[in-house]
């Protein structure tokens, strides 16, 4: 009994003991766990020594800072530093040189100068309304011989249309002539009367001298071109009988043409009566017709809002006819002393013009500038921008993708929001290997991707709207490239087996069959 009693006592002390140590020993490791982290025994990032650190963040959720350093709450992976003079402003970009020239940006200076605008625009040749020639019968009459026969036949000034018997003026010659044969004395007046009656019954004064020289009876007469051109409009017919006033012949001159051209409504007021142009047609290459703005017509098209400027063409040789196409050149009056950057530089949003500015140091900002008129590559800024400044005008796209991917807090978008037609997407490079794959991601556990500074990680992209190649399946070895969609999501671009493991050394170098996979559409979860 007693020696029961003894074992029983030793039992319970033994588990009293037990107890004690594991109590001490958590509140050890709870002590260790409560210690402040001692940041200077962070190994520096290489090149980053002696430097001080800003703040921590996660590359992928950049606009999220913290004060020391960690594991991410976003992402299964460490916080990283950012140091003094790597982000002096949140609305600067800052690049090095050598990913300036990766990236093939360019700049140019802002410069002053005279500024001699070109409008350009487009148009329809068409008859020179002023240089038209209406023929109408100027008694009733008979057409007994038509010499032109069909609409748009060339005609020369002089050239006989049409030959017409008028029965009236048979009656008015004849009393004329037989008052004229008369001897008698006093007849003056008579024959002033018989002279203005055949002017009564259509004839014209070369017609009624005519009679007179001849003293014949003149029962046809034959109508002429009074003008150089082509017969637009024929509306008789021989042996047709005409009334007096009828419309026998419209011909439309061709010494000068007419093209109206479609101005854009908003750079319309530049164009002035009596500006010079230069136009051009397909028809003939090469060659340079000038003219003037002959009017400006006040109407405005409700659907294309443009205007028409009447514009009038000297025509050498009848090279012109109505319906070629044409594009015209108006020339206006020069400016002097005008701010201008290359057009390329100037980046339109829809709401707000924008230029990149290079601040030297390898910092970009994008600013606002108000633009005015372009001409030969150049436009005009009227505010935003100083004489000296430099603008960057190749790579601005790639440099607002660069904004996103650091946090820099203003984008050349600004709340518009760049559809992907219009910016160019990063692609970023990785090695790793397949863990699941589901219907609409993959997860993959890869290596460091330097241009994302992500460390390695397990994480899940996106599938490609084409899906993933059919030979890869859980547990291969993969090479990929990926591009950010939205909300900080990723989507698989291309996608490969790989011969080689997810390493370091190996990473953004893969031993890879490529298999490419067709873009799809922004969109997706991460």
């Amino acid at each position: 009994m007693k020696n029961n009693i003894f074992s029983l006592t030793v039992v319970v002390a033994s588990i009293a003991a037990a107890g004690y140590g594991l109590y001490w020993l958590g509140m050890q490791q709870g002590k260790k766990a409560a210690a402040p982290v001692n940041t200077s025994a962070i190994a520096p990032v290489a090149g980053n020594e002696g430097k001080k650190v800003l703040y921590w963040h996660d590359p992928m959720v950049p606009s999220q800072k913290f004060d020391k350093p960690g594991k991410s709450p976003f992402m299964d992976m460490q916080l990283v530093p950012v140091y003094a003079g790597e982000t002096a402003d949140d609305s600067k970009v800052n690049i090095s040189p050598r990913v300036q020239q990766n990236l093939g940006i360019r700049t140019a200076e802002v410069t002053r100068g005279n500024f001699s605008s070109v409008v350009r625009a487009v148009g329809n040749i068409a008859y020179d309304e002023r240089a038209v020639a209406l023929i109408q019968a100027r008694s009733n009459g008979f057409v007994e011989r038509l010499y032109v026969r069909a609409p748009l036949d060339p005609v020369r000034k002089g050239q006989a249309l049409a030959e017409i018997y008028v029965p009236e003026w048979v009656a008015a010659q004849e009393e004329y002539l037989s008052i004229k044969r008369m001897q008698s004395s006093g007849l003056g007046e008579l024959l002033s009367g018989a002279r203005q009656r055949m002017r009564l019954v259509g004839m014209t004064d070369d017609q009624i001298r005519l009679i007179e020289s001849t003293e014949k009876v003149q029962a046809r007469t034959t109508i002429v071109s009074p003008v150089s051109g082509v017969v637009s409009e024929l509306t008789v017919r021989e042996g047709m009988t005409v009334m007096a006033g009828a419309a026998m012949f419209k011909i439309n001159g061709l010494s000068t043409i007419w093209v109206n051209a479609d101005v854009p409504e908003a750079i319309s007021a530049q164009i002035r009566p009596g500006n010079t142009v230069e136009a051009h047609t397909p028809a003939l290459p090469g060659t340079v017709f000038k003219g003037k703005v002959n009017a400006l017509l006040p109407d405005v098209d409700s659907v294309t809002r443009t205007r028409k400027a009447r514009i009038e063409l000297a025509n050498p040789d009848n090279q012109l006819v109505p319906g070629m196409f044409a594009s015209v050149s108006f020339a206006t009056v020069a400016r002097k002393d005008v701010l201008v950057v290359p057009s390329e530089a100037v980046i339109t949003t829809g709401t707000r013009n924008l230029v990149m500015l290079a601040q030297g140091d390898g910092k970009f900002m994008p600013v606002d500038v108000e633009i005015g008129t372009e001409s030969n590559g150049q436009t005009e800024i009227r505010k935003g921008l100083d004489t000296g400044q430099k603008v960057v005008v190749s790579g601005q796209f790639l440099i607002d993708s660069e904004a996103s991917l650091t946090g820099a807090t203003t984008r050349m978008g600004g709340n518009d929001q760049p559809s992907p037609s219009t910016s160019i997407t990063p692609v970023h490079s990785g090695q790793g290997k397949i863990e699941n794959i589901d219907k609409e991601e993959v997860t993959i556990s890869h290596g460091p991707i330097p241009s994302l500074q992500w460390g390695a990680m397990t994480m899940s992209f996106k599938l490609p709207a084409g899906g993933l190649p059919k030979n890869l399946r859980v547990g291969d070895n993969v090479a990929f490239e990926i591009r950010p969609i939205h909300d900080d999501a990723f989507q698989i671009a291309r996608i490969a087996t790989a011969t080689t493991s997810p390493t370091t050394k190996d990473q953004g170098k893969p031993n890879e069959k490529s298999i490419p996979i067709p873009q799809a559409p922004a969109g997706g979860t991460r």
